[in-house]
């Protein structure tokens, strides 16, 4: 099976979201400061690169301590760990 594009960061979000029963709106704030970033990117919108990274960033620095970071989207902090 393909993978979708950005499907990893609607995998943070849905993850996210569910956890602190916050919508999609609100985390698109939080993250990006913007309600509608996640919403472009599940009807088929983009984003550059630069700012799937600072997105995934940001949901490494604010990730909830009781909640799994989901298996299948690599962890920046713990890529970091690996390699020091």
């Amino acid at each position: 099976m393909e993978h979708a594009p950005y499907h990893d960061l609607l995998a943070l979000c849905d993850a996210f979201a569910s956890h602190l029963n916050i919508s999609h709106w609100r985390v698109s704030f939080l993250a990006r400061g913007d309600g509608q970033f996640f919403r472009r990117l599940m009807t088929g919108g983009g984003c550059t690169v630069k700012t799937a990274v600072s997105v995934t960033a940001w949901f490494d620095a604010h990730w909830p301590a009781d909640l799994a970071w989901p298996p299948s989207v690599p962890r920046p902090s713990k890529s970091k760990k690996e390699v020091a």
